[in-house]
């Protein structure tokens, strides 16, 4: 009895991921390992928030699509179509999220879910706990 609610459980977390990761999500904060080490002073806080101003007009998308697949690119403001579009193949196990390649069905990058809520999803890379990607639901 305790395996098949074990099991039952597991299923169930699997729907809901995959099934609230789906939609287009807007990369809004990337770190990797030697920023998520390094100490900001006061200073370079004020700095670094007037310096972001110019990149609001260029947008990191991803979109996920109920059937496991899901697209990448750069979206420049007053343009309909994205630049370096890249198609995927992903997966959902458990809390971690599989890219996938299309040939072979390997995995050939691996997250770990943060967090993913209605509004964020925010992960970092299974090799690396310091890189962290964060994302806002578009659509």
């Amino acid at each position: 009895m305790r395996p098949l609610l074990i099991i039952f459980v597991l299923l169930i977390s699997h729907f809901a991921f995959s099934q609230s990761l789906t939609g287009t999500w807007q990369l809004t904060d990337e770190k990797t390992c030697f920023q998520s080490e390094m100490k900001e002073s006061d200073t370079e806080l004020e700095l670094k928030d007037g310096m972001g101003a110019s990149r609001n007009s260029v947008a990191r998308m991803l979109k996920f699509t109920n059937k496991g697949t899901g697209e990448e690119g750069i979206f420049s403001q007053g343009k309909k179509k994205g630049e370096k579009l890249n198609s995927f193949e992903y997966r959902v196990v458990g809390q971690e999220l599989q890219f996938i390649d299309k040939k072979s069905g390997m995995a050939t990058q691996r997250f770990i879910i943060e967090e993913l809520s209605t509004s964020t999803l925010r992960f970092h890379n299974a090799l690396k706990d310091c890189e962290v990607k964060s994302f806002t639901r578009v659509k």
